[in-house]
């Protein structure tokens, strides 16, 4: 893990809705350049997690840090108290936030709907911001298409132009709440790319998902939530291990896991502490039956370590 300072720093934050505690004294920091997601089952408190984060809510309690901008700080009665409106509103610019529902104006073209934002909030130079733009579209798959309106795309295609719209602002993480739900399977992994190649030019990007596969393929962490406690942070390998601690709390492990640890249950001798891949079973699987092996003839599966909390 890097000594840098995190771009995004909570400290035991607290928020309740009604008298009802929704988080509770969590404590959260993303490195520069991490992908982390945040799982949990629904009212576990990740997605008021992700509004509290992004200034839609306020914290009752705790500190919100961007990098070195203080954005809220617990007073000495211990309630949250809030940075100037200069403050945060640079904070705002920090961060870009992609919704599931990527809200676009509908009589907008293409172009305009990513442009509008930085010529109109950020006053940024026209030529600058054109250009930009048409690059974004570029990478997105999008060339030729920055004179259509939002109904003549695709929902993938939707996404991909609300997608270009954050990045358009040039935020040093990006927030995305479910960034592949209702996309069909080709639009989804195209959508996936796409976060990957972000991550690998350096973007910082914080995520809620409910796919446990695509989390362990591309983030390197993961925060686990339920009933609005962190309950652990670690890597997906370790984390997708413990697969009946995470259904305890409602949650599935991937399905290469899933079926490995159906397996073990059926005799196979597969190690416990490692991350099966669809590819590794298969291959398992068609030399077992490539030597006329049904299974593994009933061998004693390889014994298991303990299974350590997950925790960063």
């Amino acid at each position: 893990m890097t000594n840098e300072q995190p771009v995004v720093l909570l400290e035991h934050a607290q928020k309740s809705f009604g008298g009802t505690p929704v988080l509770k004294d969590i404590s959260l920091k993303v490195q520069p350049g991490e992908v982390v997601a945040v799982i949990g089952p629904s009212g576990g408190g990740k997605s008021t997690l992700l509004r509290c984060m992004t200034l839609l809510e306020t914290l009752d309690a705790g500190r919100l840090a961007y990098g070195d901008l203080v954005v809220a700080e617990s007073d000495g009665a211990g309630a949250a108290a809030y940075a100037p409106k200069a403050v945060l509103k640079e904070a705002k610019t920090r961060f870009g936030l992609v919704f599931q529902n990527f809200n676009l104006f509908p009589h907008y073209s293409v172009l305009k709907n990513i442009t509008d934002a930085p010529l109109s909030v950020q006053k940024r130079p026209k030529d600058e911001v054109l250009a930009a733009a048409r690059g974004l579209l570029a990478k997105m798959g999008l060339a030729g298409k920055e004179d259509m309106v939002p109904c003549e795309l695709s929902g993938g295609q939707q996404r991909r132009v609300a997608f270009a719209g954050v990045l358009a602002m040039e935020p040093r993480v990006l927030v995305l709440d479910e960034p592949v739900a209702g996309l069909d399977p080709v639009a989804r992994e195209e959508f996936l790319d796409l976060i990957a190649q972000l991550h690998g030019s350096g973007l910082t990007v914080v995520m809620v998902s409910h796919c446990m596969d695509d989390l362990a393929a591309m983030c390197d962490r993961v925060a686990v939530m339920n009933e609005g406690r962190l309950l652990g942070v670690g890597a997906p390998e370790r984390l997708f291990l413990h697969a009946r601690k995470l259904k305890e709390v409602g949650l599935g492990t991937t399905e290469p896991q899933a079926f490995a640890e159906a397996l073990r249950a059926g005799g196979w001798p597969l190690e416990r502490e490692k991350l099966y891949t669809e590819k590794e079973l298969a291959g398992m699987i068609a030399a077992a039956c490539g030597t006329g092996s049904s299974g593994n003839g009933g061998a004693t599966p390889s014994p298991a370590g303990p299974e350590g909390q997950v925790v960063e």
